[in-house]
């Protein structure tokens, strides 16, 4: 078992408290020396108690310089969180050989002291502080018992002309036991509590990384999002109006061109989405303050061709403007549901709800083609469109519900709540 760490460099209050014992130190040993020179003044032995004084004042001043002793282990708690290591009495000091000696010094020559005067056994309490901050717990509290014994000696001595008296006897030993019992169990809290700034930290550190992890799939799942009903979408827009214009070029010039104008024009809009993702902004068709109700009309035109009419209606009044992240779901959720539409559903219209509510905001979208079982995917999701539309509805607190069947088409709905206005 090690002694109580030497917390002067990590405690504040271990300063004072240090300050406080070696001024006590000086005063008692000054008190101690008046009170001798007071009473023997001329007695034999008077040269030597001053001498022993003083080289007893200038080993003590020597002891800060030496240093408590050296270092076991990294007393910083964030260092020792680094590694992890939560062995008790990491921190701690070890007394160096010099300080050993210079310890032993102080003790012989105090005790040089008490043999010639005994009332210099007072100065005895500040060396339980050094002893106790110095050594290791069994070690420190031996020292304190045997320095508790020598001062109880001395007293007897010096007192026994007077008669036996029961408080040089037991009131030094109990004043001892209280001390050291009350700094060691404020140095054990101070490793306790240690421990607890350690878990502390790891754990800060902890949770950092896993918010970090966090943001990053966060951010990975946004861009797939994105990228699917903007970029993809687009993309796949693009393949078939070329295709297109590839079979009617030769019997039918004039259409083969209105189709590649409509890619370029397609291509041109993707590469304005494609920045805005990248710069996580609004949908380019949100982009100047328009409305969803505007943004979802110019989407259905946009997407409606020769084999795929599409169709806008917006049910209702809205009573405040829609939130921005609410739209911008909305509006890649009808991106993302137009292009299942087109790659999947071989449908000749397709239908944009949008309607109005006083709670919420609900987005349809109809189509009339071949339609799917539901039940047959894993949660009523297939590739990647669906779960990316149920994610961004879920982290809106909304919900989204498919309708279809072979054969009957798909009706896709679109279900988000409202704040109620404050």
């Amino acid at each position: 078992m090690r002694s109580p760490i030497d917390t002067e460099a990590t405690d504040p209050d271990a300063g004072w408290l240090a300050t406080v014992m070696h001024v006590a130190f000086f005063v008692l040993l000054c008190s101690s020396l008046s009170r001798y020179l007071m009473v023997h003044p001329d007695a034999p032995g008077t040269p030597w108690v001053i001498i022993l004084a003083i080289v007893l004042a200038l080993l003590y001043v020597l002891g800060p310089v030496l240093g408590p002793g050296q270092d076991d282990g990294p007393g910083d708690p964030a260092g020792t969180a680094e590694r992890g290591d939560r062995s008790e009495g990491r921190g701690r000091r070890t007394p160096t050989p010099a300080h050993g000696f210079w310890l032993a010094a102080v003790i012989g020559t105090w005790l040089a002291l008490v043999a010639l005067a005994p009332s210099f056994g007072w100065c005895a309490v500040p060396l339980f502080y050094t002893g106790l901050r110095s050594l290791r717990t069994r070690s420190a509290i031996t020292l304190v018992a045997l320095l508790t014994a020598i001062v109880v000696g001395a007293q007897v001595k010096l007192r026994l002309r007077f008669g036996f008296d029961p408080n040089l006897m037991f009131a030094p030993p109990a004043v001892a036991a209280v001390a050291t019992a009350v700094f060691i169990y404020s140095q054990r809290q101070a490793d306790r509590l240690r421990s607890v700034i350690i878990d502390l930290v790891r754990t800060r550190r902890e949770l950092a990384a896993t918010e970090r992890r966090e943001g990053a799939l966060a951010e990975r799942q946004r861009l797939s999002m994105e990228i699917h009903d903007t970029l993809a979408q687009g993309l796949s827009s693009q393949q078939m109006l070329l295709q297109a214009a590839d079979r009617l070029w030769e019997t039918d010039p004039a259409a083969a061109r209105r189709h590649i104008r409509t890619a370029e024009s397609i291509a041109e809009h993707n590469l304005a989405e494609a920045r805005r993702v990248v710069h996580d902004l609004a949908p380019a068709d949100l982009a100047g303050g328009g409305s969803l109700d505007e943004a979802l009309r110019t989407l259905a035109e946009r997407e409606s061709s020769d084999t795929l009419q599409i169709r806008f209606h917006q049910d209702g009044t809205p009573t405040a403007a829609l939130p921005d992240r609410v739209q911008a779901a909305l509006l890649r959720i009808a991106q993302g549901a137009l292009s299942n539409i087109r790659e999947h559903a071989d449908a000749g219209t397709a239908a944009l709800t949008l309607s109005h509510l006083d709670d919420q905001v609900v987005l349809d979208i109809a189509d009339d083609g071949r339609g799917f079982d539901p039940v047959e995917q894993p949660g009523g999701m297939r590739g990647h469109g669906l779960p990316a539309m149920r994610a961004r509805v879920r982290q809106l607190g909304g919900a989204l519900t498919i309708e279809s069947a072979p054969g009957e088409g798909t009706v896709l709905t679109a279900v988000i709540p409202l704040s109620p206005p404050s």
